[in-house]
């Protein structure tokens, strides 16, 4: 199945595009420049394009990111630290981020002739992210199945919709995805800092597979104190 996958440049992504490629046919990756802050992992992007030698399409819809204030990401909003199921982390939402980027990834794959467009939200984002849950996935394949209907058929492929960030850790090693050429903080510093929910998710990812974490960090132990403060409160 010819397939295209939405890539941020990010681990889950990254090792998503790896998976596509060694299971399926993969005709293409898609990312979005949407304003973010963090706008260094689209350079991870187009280097994990480059490696699998496909091609890569970086749409530019910073302009409608710009409208869509008041997350961290994309606003004058100070990026929280700790573990990433914290309440605080809903800072980092931008609303309906998916929906848009799938959208115009689904026009993509028809256009092409794409049997599908794999994305790769899981379960560890179901907490903050409401555009990453089981529910949203099935009902924007409903969506598209009809917006498309008799012109194309895509299947949105996620794989990881139901399972940890620790399992597309190991998904990924087997899949040979070289972890240090991806990015996920938030900060978009020179190094991750470590202390962000998602390097601390990371971090914890890494350590829960078993996996050699190569990443540097500015802040390289943070995640054990974000992790035990994050389950006393769970028990309390």
């Amino acid at each position: 199945m010819k397939t295209i996958v939405v890539c941020s440049g990010g681990l889950d992504s990254v090792s998503l595009a790896h998976k596509v490629a060694t299971e399926k046919q993969l005709i293409g990756l898609v990312s979005f420049d949407y304003g973010q802050r963090h706008r260094k992992e689209l350079d991870f992007a187009a280097r994990c394009a480059s490696r699998l030698s496909v091609p890569h399409h970086i749409i530019d819809i910073a302009s409608i990111g710009g409208h869509l204030s008041g997350s961290a990401l994309t606003d004058n909003v100070e990026v929280p630290d700790g573990h990433y199921a914290e309440e605080t982390m809903k800072a980092t939402v931008v609303p309906n981020r998916n929906a848009i980027m799938l959208a115009i990834a689904f026009g993509l794959a028809a256009a092409q002739k794409a049997g599908a467009v794999a994305v790769a939200v899981h379960g560890g984002d179901h907490f903050i992210y409401p555009d990453c849950r089981p529910g949203f996935i099935d009902a924007f394949q409903h969506m598209q199945n009809e917006a498309l209907d008799g012109y194309a058929s895509v299947k949105l492929l996620a794989p990881y919709v139901d399972v940890s960030k620790e399992a597309i850790v190991v998904d990924g090693a087997k899949h040979g995805t070289p972890f240090s050429e991806t990015w996920s903080c938030y900060k978009g510093g020179e190094l991750h800092c470590g202390r962000c929910g998602t390097c601390v998710e990371r971090r914890e990812a890494f350590h829960l597979a078993g996996v050699p974490d190569p990443t540097e960090y500015e802040d390289r132990d943070f995640w054990r104190a974000a992790v035990s403060r994050y389950s006393a409160t769970e028990v309390r």
